[in-house]
């Protein structure tokens, strides 16, 4: 009988080594966060022609139920050799999922400048997501609320080719937020994203799409086309601007 125990053992040993070795039990957990940086160059286009470097940072961090993201732009323009533009962009945004689909959002987006129309352009909003799709092939999500908007203008630096008026916005809002993400290889994958902000003193369209393609595994370049659209603006100007970017783009 203890020959068929030692026997039994041994077996049972060579089985669990076997299973180590090929990874049947790797107990690796993926992290929560994931994170890149973006270094790139942007051409502008419609009321302003100007060449320019920025840089991003975004994190994102999923567990359970949660997820919460945030993202920092920097944005630096020279002229003849001269600082012409300075400015620093924030979102952040967090959810609580109440079902497989539908989940509570709150966001934040604000705009500091020191040389732009705006010293500050903040909205705040919050209200209910619903995802179409939630795979690692294909991300579509919606998501309406109210909020809120404060927008002080920079007086003194308000240009002709500025879409900005005078005067001190404080409005309640109503947002709406489309975002898709599609893995088309593995190296390839494409976004966009549709913001709708519309207040008593304007409504805003912003829209998004950029291809990323994988260098590395960790390195990637990425192409982006952003556009914002106003319904009300100063009289002579173009109600559109659109930037295009090509930025190197850095995840770990």
């Amino acid at each position: 009988m203890s020959k068929f125990w030692l026997f039994t053992t041994v077996l049972l040993s060579s089985s669990l080594t076997y299973a180590e070795e090929n990874g049947q039990f790797d107990t690796d957990i993926p992290s929560p966060w994931n994170s890149e940086v973006e270094f790139g160059f942007q051409s502008h286009t419609g009321n302003s022609d100007s060449r320019s470097l920025n840089t991003r940072l975004s994190t994102e961090y999923i567990e359970g139920r949660h997820r919460t993201d945030g993202e920092w732009k920097y944005y630096q323009l020279y002229k003849d050799g001269k600082e012409d533009k300075r400015q620093s962009s924030y979102s952040a945004q967090t959810d609580y999922k109440l079902s497989a689909k539908t989940y509570l959002y709150g966001s934040f987006k604000g705009i500091d400048s020191r040389y732009s129309a705006y010293f500050k352009d903040y909205t705040v909003s919050g209200g209910l997501g619903y995802q179409f799709f939630n795979t690692e092939e294909l991300t579509l999500e919606l998501e309406v609320g109210p909020g809120y908007r404060y927008q002080e203008p920079n007086l003194d630096e308000i240009g002709s080719k500025d879409i900005v008026f005078p005067n001190t916005v404080q409005e309640g809002i109503f947002r709406s937020n489309v975002n898709t993400k599609w893995q088309i290889l593995d190296s390839l994958h494409l976004s966009g994203s549709l913001t709708i902000v519309s207040g008593a003193s304007n409504t805003s369209l912003d829209t998004e799409l950029a291809a990323t393609n994988n260098i590395t595994e960790d390195i990637a370049l990425k192409l982006s086309h952003s556009r914002q659209y106003h319904d009300k603006v100063p009289q002579g100007l173009n109600k559109a601007d659109s930037i295009f970017s090509i930025n190197l783009l850095f995840a770990f």
